[in-house]
This record gives C-alpha cells, sequence and structure tokens, in this order.
C-alpha cells in the first residue's frame, strides 16, 4: 500500500538517479536587444555579458527519469558573475505540476503552468506558449541549415560555445508576507547534452505582450536564428554562488507569479 511516509533509503536511491531527459526535441531561437533592457532587468550581483544576447527554446520531453512526458519553454538573457559567463533564467513555462515543482524548489527556476506547442512536419517546425489566454511566445522555423544573421553562428560559438550554466535566484517568501524567510541565494546549474541532430534554422518570431508574461519586452533588435536538437540531456546538481541582497532583490523576485492589478486588499 501507499504511504505518505517514505523510505529513507529509497529517497537516497531515487535521490542519485541522474535527472534525465530522453530524445528531447528543441528549437532554440537567439537574438540581440539593446544593451539597456538588459541592465534593466538584471538583479544584482549580475551584471550583463559582453553582447545583450537573448535565447528562448520550445521543447518537448517524450521520456524522462522523473516524471511523465511533458512540454517546456524558457527565455534568458547573457549575464555574468565574477567573469564567470551564464544564462539567466527570465521565465520558464511548463505544462506539468511535477516538473514544475522540481525545478522551482531545487534550482529556483520561475516556472510557471502553460499552455505548449511544438510540432515537426517534415523541415518546418512550429512552436508556441499562450498563459491566460495570451499567446505570448510564437516561432516558426525552417530547418535550413542556415541562421538569419550571416554571423549567427559565429555569435553563438563566441559566446556560448560548449555550453552555459544557467543561473537562477532560488528564494522563500516569507510566511507573514514582507519579504524572505532566508536571504536568496544565487545558483549555477549545469546540463550535459548526447546530441543526436543538429540543425541551424532561419526562424520569424512574434512577441505579444502580456502583464503576467512579459516576453517581450525584450524587443528584437537583431534576429540571429535558431537551431533544432534532438538529445538525450542530463539535468546536472546545482551550487550555492552567494547570497543575494533581499532589499535590492525585491523587485525582481516575482518571475514566478503573476502581475494582477490589485483593487481590493493584497493576494500573491
Amino acid at each position: 500500500m501507499s504511504s505518505f511516509i517514505k523510505d529513507v533509503d529509497e529517497i537516497v536511491k531515487r535521490t542519485t538517479i541522474p535527472t534525465t531527459f530522453y530524445n528531447a526535441e528543441t528549437l532554440t531561437v537567439y537574438w540581440e536587444t539593446s544593451p539597456e533592457i538588459i541592465r534593466r532587468i538584471l538583479p544584482s550581483p549580475l551584471g550583463p555579458g559582453p553582447k545583450p544576447l537573448v535565447q528562448a527554446f520550445v521543447a518537448d520531453y517524450p521520456r524522462t527519469s522523473f516524471c511523465d512526458p511533458y512540454r517546456e519553454a524558457a527565455i534568458f538573457v547573457l549575464a555574468e558573475y565574477n567573469g564567470q559567463l551564464g544564462s539567466y533564467c527570465l521565465s520558464m513555462p511548463i505544462n506539468d505540476d511535477i516538473a514544475m515543482g522540481l525545478g522551482r524548489e531545487l534550482y529556483g527556476f520561475p516556472k510557471k503552468m502553460a499552455d505548449i506547442s511544438l510540432s515537426k512536419v517534415d523541415q518546418q517546425v512550429k512552436g508556441s506558449v499562450s498563459r491566460r489566454g495570451i499567446e505570448f511566445f510564437r516561432v516558426n522555423a525552417t530547418l535550413s541549415g542556415r541562421m538569419n544573421a550571416e554571423d549567427g553562428q559565429a555569435i553563438l560559438n563566441e559566446h556560448y560555445g560548449n555550453g552555459l550554466p544557467v543561473f537562477n535566484i532560488k528564494y522563500s517568501k516569507s510566511a507573514d508576507g514582507n519579504g524572505f524567510d532566508l536571504p536568496p541565494l544565487l545558483i549555477q546549474q549545469n546540463t550535459s547534452m548526447d546530441v543526436s541532430v543538429l540543425t541551424a534554422a532561419e526562424v520569424e518570431i512574434t512577441l505579444s505582450d502580456s502583464p503576467h508574461d512579459p516576453w517581450a519586452e525584450l524587443e528584437v533588435v537583431k534576429l540571429l536564428g535558431g537551431i533544432y536538437t534532438v538529445s538525450n540531456t542530463v539535468l546536472l546538481r546545482g551550487s550555492v554562488l552567494s547570497k543575494v541582497n533581499p532589499v535590492s532583490f525585491l523587485p525582481y523576485s516575482y518571475l514566478r507569479w503573476d502581475w494582477w492589478e490589485q483593487t481590493e486588499g493584497y493576494n500573491e
């Protein structure tokens, strides 16, 4: 019979199993935005990277080691901490509650439940992300082996290389609603990818304004292009880089909450 109480030995066994995505299908798009936007949205102690780069993906995970199949999307900006480049995650929509809890509780990913689509027909790939009745991200890609910008691949090679860690700020809101229980923590987390398919793509993207998911804030100044991959991907264990000043971080701490206009009282 199942129980609310789990065996400690079984817990230890499960926590040593790699967090793996099998045959993960991902369409990632890249663009340059304005440096002013990057400076405005990055919380201390993170700073802008050498180029105002944005990456966004839509992914389908048909099999994992930890939950049912699900879909996910995300948007990141290039950032720097003590000379280390990384991708700071601003938003990670998802359509599975267990995968949402795993990413939010362990690594601080700003995950929210969403409607996500990804489809491939021949050399055409389409993806979209919607929440609260608003489709705030759409991408149409042609797997031509080329990117939109002639120097797109060179820019990716220079700044992303063989992959960058993800930066998140992990925190717990205080029980009385004022600030945090403990100082927020800057987390670094990496992935390992065994790629079986990798194709450059020419893409068209549409960013629509949403009060709850403001991806459109990262305006496209120069569209670089896309990369379509199929891979076995392992989510590696994270580590704490530093404590974060709770006062300065407070305005940046609503990435994983919807922003409702309050008319009476306050509800988070």
